[in-house]
């Protein structure tokens, strides 16, 4: 099946629920840490780099938020520190946040990268930027810092650098997807068409979203962050009762006039 957009929605529909979409569910989980990427400063972008590899574990976001702020109290978000704390310090530090079932493997892990950071690239992500050929390149550079960077890491990392790093472009997640599709954003797919569905809500985004009003400055990465919290929060929980976003999905709706007996969490 092809990939549409839903165009036979009113525009000022799509309008509202972009605004609700980031009003209820948050936008860029940067922005939620307080990090600044707009600038591309290569502080801030390690910040984001060492938060993201803490979102990627199993583990959940209020737990990985404490544990990047335990870092952040302590002053180690940047290369140089994380080196200087060593092993037992940055086990410590976990612990302190919670991290305590990923503690000794992700000490470990973020020994290694950063390492790998400072040996090839001088601690600089923006100079591996600048190094990498294309999107497929950069991503690869970055699966090879350590022995801990794979593609959930990547993925959380560079989406929210798309505007800020030319060549930072990552498919879309599952998570994303799901949300999209229940609120009734996109069509269902087939997996092998995730570029598709990226430049569709893209397109969304570009037609309708940037017409929202706003208190504060939000871009496509905030859309795609918020529809990643509803896939990940409520869509794939299934924990329709209690989303924000109930009386805008498609899913829901549909799902009570087929089957108005089910039961929702």
């Amino acid at each position: 099946m092809q990939l549409e957009s839903k165009k036979i929605l009113d525009p000022d529909w799509i309008r509202e629920i972009i605004k609700a979409l980031i009003l209820n569910m948050g936008g860029k989980f940067s922005t939620q840490l307080g990090i600044d990427l707009s600038r591309g400063d290569p502080d801030n972008i390690f910040r984001w780099f060492l938060a993201s590899k803490l979102f990627a574990a199993r583990i959940s976001t209020e737990i990985a938020i404490k544990t990047y702020r335990t870092f952040e109290r302590n002053g180690v978000t940047s290369p140089e520190k994380i080196l200087e704390t060593g092993w037992d310090g940055l086990v410590k530090l976990l612990d302190e946040g919670g991290y305590v079932r990923y503690d000794f493997s992700t000490a470990t892990k973020l020994l290694a990268i950063t390492r790998d950071l400072q040996d090839r690239y001088r601690g600089d992500l923006n100079l591996l930027h600048r190094e990498a050929r294309d999107k497929n390149d950069l991503e690869n550079r970055l699966k090879e810092l350590g022995k801990g960077i794979g593609e959930v890491t990547v993925n959380i990392f560079l989406r929210e650098l798309r505007g800020v790093w030319e060549k930072a472009n990552p498919p879309l997640s599952e998570l994303v997807l799901l949300g999209a599709e229940r609120i009734g954003l996109l069509e269902s797919r087939v997996p092998c068409r995730r570029g598709d569905a990226l430049s569709e809500l893209m397109e969304i985004w570009h037609e309708h979203g940037c017409g929202v009003d706003f208190e504060r400055k939000v871009d496509f990465c905030d859309f795609e962050a918020a529809l990643l919290r509803t896939g990940k929060d409520f869509c794939k929980k299934t924990r329709c009762n209690t989303c924000p976003m109930i009386h805008y999905c498609k899913y829901y709706s549909n799902s009570r006039k087929n089957n108005p007996r089910r039961g929702f969490s």
